[in-house]
């Protein structure tokens, strides 16, 4: 009830400045017991799924990219998500894309991001994760470092994998953030071919090792036609990959041209890649047959928009841009719809 009220003046902020603001301020009333109060109120009661072996007790996620560091794991989860995804992480520490980076587009309830994975390394984010304590639902997102050739990207997912392999319930692969140069290359189908090939060649080396299969999943983008979406699907299923999430921020403006920093370059997320996403999605449910799990994210700002997801052929769904525009109400009002 209070985010309304507060909201004005977090938009009077740098949008960089407010999200560490608004994590910052999270993670003080999480220490204090403030956010445990939440539980004294009436909260939806939710619905648990069993998705890639694992058993959820809401199908309400967080995205990745909010936490990429994986510093504010518990705060986060006191919000009621039934999981958490962190990162986008790289092996070694990167400052990002130069600011400014992230744009709000108020009239569309959007946002544009040119982040370029900015994060503080793997290593540091699985000491984040050790002292956590988390015992929820955590996904771990992976990508490349900027300055490494698409050549030599598998070694840089390989890397990642292996690293926060024990500390994750499931590890997302990004292939699809359009903010590191090159990146989306690898969702064409020799180079995803062979990503994927070495992935689960690692993961099943990883889970004789740790006594443990952690699944993966692959985020791809809204920016795919037909043919690559049926080629995509294809190779899901061949290489057994456990669960697929569509879908990323898109490059397409055409939802909110002429609006104040439409023409700043980056990924678009929010409710104008609602439609692109959902498309994604039931083109993916129609390829994959129920054979590979879909997590459906984007442009989800309301309960309505969660089981659009779900109609189309998710299993679960994540927010992220629609918590900056709804506050953590939308979570509740997500898991309730879906319940």
């Amino acid at each position: 009830m209070l985010y309304p009220l507060l909201r004005p003046a977090l938009f009077s902020l740098d949008p960089e400045d407010a999200h560490r603001f608004t994590l910052a301020s999270l993670d003080i009333a999480h220490r204090l017991g403030l956010l445990n109060l939440l539980n004294l109120l009436p909260r939806a009661t939710g619905k648990p799924v069993h998705v890639m072996g694992i058993d959820f007790p809401n199908p309400v996620g967080l995205a990745a990219g909010l936490d990429k560091d994986g510093a504010h794991i518990n705060a986060l989860a006191a919000l009621g998500f039934g999981f958490i995804e962190i990162g986008t992480v790289t092996p070694r520490p990167q400052p990002g894309n130069p600011k400014p980076r992230l744009f709000r587009l108020p009239q569309g309830e959007a946002l544009i991001n040119r982040m370029g994975f900015n994060n503080l390394g793997v290593d540091n984010l699985v000491k984040n994760v050790e002292a956590s304590g988390f015992t929820g639902v955590l996904g771990i997102n992976i990508g490349k470092n900027k300055d490494t050739p698409n050549e030599q990207a598998v070694d840089d997912y390989l890397a990642c994998l292996g690293a926060v392999y024990a500390h994750a319930r499931y590890v997302t692969v990004n292939i699809s953030s359009p903010n590191t140069q090159g990146l989306r290359e690898l969702q064409k189908d020799e180079a995803l071919d062979a990503l994927l090939s070495a992935i689960k060649l690692r993961q099943s080396e990883l889970a004789q090792r740790h006594g443990k299969y952690v699944p993966i999943a692959l985020k791809i983008a809204p920016d795919l036609d037909d043919a690559q979406i049926a080629a995509i699907a294809a190779l899901l299923m061949m290489h057994r990959i456990d669960a697929v999430i569509a879908t990323n921020t898109t490059l397409a403006r055409d939802a909110v041209a002429g609006l104040p920093y439409a023409d700043e370059t980056g990924g678009l997320s929010g409710a104008p890649v609602r439609a692109a996403s959902t498309r994604v999605i039931a083109a993916l449910a129609h390829h994959l047959k129920n054979e590979v799990p879909i997590i459906g994210v984007g442009g989800i700002l309301s309960g309505a928009d969660a089981q659009e997801k779900i109609a189309a052929g998710a299993s679960l769904v994540q927010l992220y841009t629609g918590l900056i525009y709804r506050g953590p109400a939308l979570v509740r009002e997500c898991v309730q719809h879906l319940a």
